[in-house]
């Protein structure tokens, strides 16, 4: 009998162990779970630098996030997905993604790293695996406004003064739009026959903002692209410029995704 109750005295001892171990490893998975995205990575699109994104910065460091803006060379599909990983690289934590314009390329490819939590797309272009940007761009009707120009010779496209205030920034002051147009970054003709080999938005969650009155990237066009990539869409009324002119929403937005990507 002594035998016996020594016997089940180890035995509760052992299933205690267990029990504890189970309980510490549940603990340790809802601490991870419940822990907050920390790190913010900007990118901006064709036709723009990285100063574009000030407001939405400063407004997202006093909500407590590590903000990081990618200066992008628009160089080549290529290059500008290795600019924005050398950014996602040298971050500690989960980070949201968040591109705008051509950016949305650019974040699709990039955002395939484990670091990345979740995607953030601002009047964007959302390829799929194998897609160009020329290919979303010839597959809906034309902007009549838009002041894309043809490639120059060296290789690389710019958008026109004439209509860089009206098309691309049309809700911001003539003194805004012309220190935009003089200091935007043209893009590599290349990039936009560049594919994505893999689409981060298949296996991330992600947001998409729609500016109702955008002239480069079609409304309709963006509507789909949100829709194919099962995006949460957030519909503001303003320009392609939609980051810079309605910074504080465009700012919630992302902050809103940071809360839900949580991992």
């Amino acid at each position: 009998m002594k035998d016996v109750s020594q016997l089940k005295r180890k035995r509760g001892i052992v299933f205690k162990k267990i029990l504890l171990t189970l309980l510490v490893i549940m603990s340790a998975n809802v601490l991870v779970a419940q822990k907050q995205v920390k790190n913010i990575v900007l990118v901006h699109g064709a036709f723009a630098d990285g100063s574009g994104w000030e407001a939405v910065y400063n407004v997202l460091k006093k909500k407590g996030f590590n903000v990081s803006v990618v200066a992008n060379p628009n160089t080549s599909f290529d290059e500008d997905v290795a600019a924005a990983r050398r950014t996602i690289e040298r971050l500690e934590g989960p980070i949201v993604l968040v591109g705008h314009s051509y950016g949305g390329a650019i974040i699709t490819e990039a955002g395939n790293s484990d670091k990345v939590a979740g995607l953030v797309y601002i009047a964007a272009f959302v390829p799929d695996a194998g897609e160009t940007l020329l290919q979303l761009v010839q597959s809906g009707p034309p902007t009549p406004n838009s002041g894309i120009e043809p490639p120059s010779a060296d290789g690389f496209i710019w958008y026109g003064k004439a209509k860089f205030h009206s098309g691309f920034c049309a809700d911001l002051s003539k003194e805004k739009a012309d220190f935009m147009y003089d200091s935007q970054v043209p893009i590599a003709a290349s990039a936009f026959v560049a594919s994505v080999s893999k689409a981060a938005w298949k296996t991330k969650p992600s947001w998409y903002i729609i500016a109702t009155d955008d002239q480069t990237v079609p409304i309709e066009g963006a509507r789909f692209m949100a829709k194919r990539a099962n995006s949460k869409v957030k519909e503001i009324k303003a320009s392609h410029a939609v980051y810079v002119s309605q910074a504080k929403e465009v700012a919630d937005v992302i902050a809103q995704a940071a809360k839900e990507s949580s991992k």
